[in-house]
C-alpha cells in the first residue's frame, strides 16, 4: 500500500505539473493570439497605407509626365505659331502705328508706301496687309489704289474689312461714311454663325465709339437679334446653362476641419458640407460683381485713342486659321495650370475653349463677353454691359443654384456609433447606434449609454471564469478516487482529497487571472463608452455650429438677387463722342 500511496503521489504531482505547464501554456498561448492579431492589424495598416502612398506616387507621376508633355507641346505650339503667323503680329502693329504716324505727321509717304507694299508680299492672305496699302493711299489721295486695296481685303474678310473700315472712317470723324460701312456689315451678319471679331461690336458699343447714329443702329439690331434668337427656347437655356456653370467657379472650399466630430460621426456630413460651400458661394459672388457694379467707366478723352484701343483689340485678334493652334496651346496650358490633373484641366476647358470657337451665336458671344472677356478680347466696359444684358439668366440661373443646395440640406441629421475596440487582446464590436439630433442631447446621451451597457454586458459576462465547465474534470476524479477507496484502501480517498485540493488551487489561480482581465476590459469599454459620450456631445455642439453658418451663408442669397437687378441697371452705353477731335486729312470718299 505504501508504494501505491507513492505512485499515487508521484501521478498526483506530475498531473499538476502537466496542469501547470498547460495553464502557462494556454495563456502564452493567448498572448500571442493577441499579439499575433496585433501584429496582423498592424500589417493591414502598414499594408493599406503602402498601397496609399504607392498609388500617390503612381498618381503624382502621371501628373508630372502630364506637365512635362504638355510644356513640351507649348513650345512647339508656341514656335509653330510664330513660324506659321508670327508675321502676321508684324502686320497688327504696323497698322494703328500707321494710323498714329499719319496723325502726329511722323511718317512720310514714302515710308508708308515702302512698309506697307513689303508687308504686302509677306503676308499674301492676311486680310489686314490689303488695308495697309489702303490706308497709305488714302493719306497719298489715290483714290483707285486705296479702292483696289480695300476690294482685295474685303474678298479676304469681308466682315473684318468693314468692321476696320468702318472703325477708320469713324476715327477720321468721316461720321457718314462710317455709318454706311457699318450697316453693310450687320446686313451681312447671320446672328446664329458670328465670327469672333463681333466681340469688337460689343466693345464699340460700350465705348461709344461709333457715336449716337452708330450705337442706336447697332443696339437695334442687337435687340432684334435677340429677340430672334430666343424664341428657341433651346438657346435661352444653354445661357442659363453657362451662368450656371460660372456660378460653380464660386463655390466655397471644405468646412471639413471646422466640425471634425460631425465628419466622424454622422453619414450627412458629405451633404452638409457641401451645402455650406454652396452657400459660401454668395460673399465670393458680392465681392467679384459688387465692385463691378460700383464701377464708372471713364472713356478716352480723344476719340482717335478710344478708336485705337477698339482698332488693338480687332487687328491682334486671332484669326480662323490659328485658331486649331491656339486651341491646343489653350490645352496644353491648362493641364500645367492644373498641375497636371487632367481631369480638371478638361473640366475648365469646356467652357473656356467657347472663346475658340470659329462661329458662335449673338448670345453666346454676349455671355463670353461677360464672363471670359480676356479669352474673348473685350475690356472691362463691354463686360460690364455684357453682364447687364445677361442678367436676367444669371438671375435664373443663381435662382436654380440657390433653389438646389437648399433642397439637399439633409431634413434629419444623425449620429452613428457602431465598430470594433481592442480590449486586453479580445475584440468588442459594438452594435450600430443611430440618433438624430432632432432629439434633445439628454435623450440621447441616455440611449447611447444604454446601448454601450446593453453590448458590453454580456460581453463581459462571457469572459468571466466558466466554474461549471472547469470544475467537471476535477470533481470527476475524485468521485472515481472515492469509489475506489471503499475497493482498495482508504489511503486512495486521501490522495484524492489532496489532488482535488491542488486542483482547486490551479482553478481558483486561473478564475483570478479571468477576473483581472475583465476589470480591465470593463475598464477599457468604459472608457470608450465616454469618448462616444464626447463625441455625442461635440457633435451636437457643431450642428448647432454649422447651422448658424449656413444660415449666415445662405442669408446672402437675397444681396445676390439685389446685386443681379443692379448690374442689370448698370450696364448702359459710354457717352458716345458727340465731338471731331483731330483734323485728319481725310481726302477720299472711301
Amino acid at each position: 500500500m505504501a508504494d501505491i500511496d507513492y505512485t499515487l503521489r508521484n501521478k498526483v504531482d506530475e498531473v499538476q505539473g502537466l496542469v501547470l505547464r498547460l495553464e502557462q501554456g494556454i495563456g502564452q498561448v493567448g498572448m500571442q493570439v493577441a499579439s499575433v492579431g496585433q501584429q496582423a492589424q498592424e500589417t493591414r495598416d502598414r499594408l493599406l497605407h503602402l498601397t496609399q502612398e504607392f498609388n500617390k506616387y503612381v498618381v503624382e507621376s502621371q501628373k508630372v509626365a502630364n506637365i512635362q508633355r504638355a510644356e513640351t507641346r507649348i513650345g512647339v505650339v508656341k514656335a509653330e505659331l510664330d513660324r506659321e503667323y508670327g508675321h502676321y503680329r508684324k502686320v497688327r502693329k504696323v497698322a494703328t502705328g500707321m494710323l498714329q504716324g499719319f496723325d502726329a505727321g511722323l511718317i512720310s509717304n514714302d515710308i508708308a508706301r515702302q512698309v506697307s507694299q513689303q508687308l504686302m508680299m509677306e503676308t499674301p492672305r492676311y486680310w489686314l496687309a490689303p488695308l495697309l496699302i489702303a490706308l497709305h493711299a488714302w493719306i497719298g489721295d489715290q483714290r483707285q489704289l486705296c479702292d483696289d486695296a480695300v476690294r482685295e481685303a474685303f474678298t479676304r474678310s469681308p466682315t473684318k474689312t468693314s468692321l476696320f473700315m468702318a472703325l477708320t472712317l469713324r476715327r477720321q470723324g468721316r461720321d457718314e461714311s462710317s455709318l454706311r460701312w457699318l450697316r453693310h456689315y450687320l446686313a451681312a451678319l447671320d446672328p446664329g454663325q458670328l465670327g469672333r471679331e463681333f466681340a469688337m461690336v460689343l466693345e464699340c458699343v460700350s465705348q461709344g465709339a461709333f457715336g449716337p447714329a452708330g450705337v442706336a443702329l447697332i443696339q437695334d439690331r442687337l435687340d432684334t437679334w435677340r429677340a430672334q434668337l430666343l424664341r428657341d427656347e433651346s438657346r435661352h437655356q444653354a445661357q442659363v446653362d453657362r451662368w450656371r456653370i460660372e456660378l460653380e467657379r464660386y463655390v466655397a472650399p471644405s468646412s471639413a476641419a471646422g466640425f471634425p466630430r460631425l465628419v466622424a460621426v454622422s453619414p450627412q456630413w458629405p451633404q452638409m458640407d457641401t451645402a455650406l460651400s454652396r452657400a459660401g458661394a454668395h460673399e465670393n459672388l458680392i465681392r467679384e460683381y459688387s465692385a463691378m457694379a460700383a464701377e464708372e467707366p471713364t472713356p478716352a478723352d480723344r476719340l482717335e485713342d478710344q478708336v485705337d484701343d477698339i482698332l488693338d483689340l480687332l487687328v491682334s485678334g486671332y484669326d480662323d486659321e490659328e485658331l486649331p493652334l491656339r486651341r491646343e496651346h489653350a490645352e496644353h496650358q491648362a493641364v500645367v495650370r492644373h498641375q497636371g490633373d487632367l481631369d480638371a484641366a478638361r473640366r475648365s476647358l469646356d467652357t473656356d475653349l467657347l472663346a475658340f470657337e470659329k462661329r458662335l451665336d449673338y448670345l453666346t458671344i454676349q455671355t463670353e463677353a461677360a464672363l471670359a472677356p480676356g479669352k474673348i478680347g473685350v475690356s472691362r466696359a463691354t463686360q460690364r454691359m455684357a453682364v447687364s444684358s445677361c442678367h436676367e439668366w444669371f438671375a435664373q440661373a443663381h435662382a436654380a443654384y440657390s433653389r438646389d443646395y437648399r433642397a439637399a440640406v439633409p431634413p434629419n441629421v444623425e449620429a452613428v456609433f457602431e465598430g470594433t475596440h481592442n480590449a486586453a487582446g479580445v475584440v468588442f464590436q459594438l452594435p450600430r447606434w443611430a440618433g438624430s439630433f432632432t432629439q434633445p442631447m439628454e435623450a440621447l446621451e441616455r440611449s447611447l449609454s444604454d446601448h454601450w451597457d446593453r453590448a458590453a454586458k454580456p460581453f463581459i459576462d462571457g469572459l468571466a471564469y466558466k466554474w461549471g465547465a472547469n470544475l467537471i474534470g476535477p470533481i470527476a476524479v475524485a468521485v472515481v478516487l472515492f469509489v475506489c477507496a471503499f475497493g482498495v484502501h482508504w489511503s486512495l480517498a486521501l490522495i484524492g482529497i489532496v489532488a482535488g485540493g491542488i486542483w482547486a488551487l490551479v482553478l481558483w489561480s486561473q478564475a483570478q487571472a479571468a477576473a483581472r482581465r475583465q476589470e480591465e476590459v470593463r475598464a477599457l469599454l468604459a472608457r470608450a463608452k465616454q469618448d462616444s459620450l464626447q463625441q455625442l456631445r461635440g457633435a451636437g455642439a457643431e450642428v448647432v455650429d454649422w447651422s448658424n453658418a449656413f444660415r449666415q451663408a445662405d442669408s446672402r442669397e437675397s444681396e445676390v438677387r439685389a446685386l443681379i437687378a443692379d448690374l442689370g441697371r448698370a450696364g448702359s452705353p459710354a457717352s458716345p463722342y458727340e465731338r471731331r477731335v483731330a483734323d485728319s486729312g481725310a481726302r477720299s470718299g472711301v
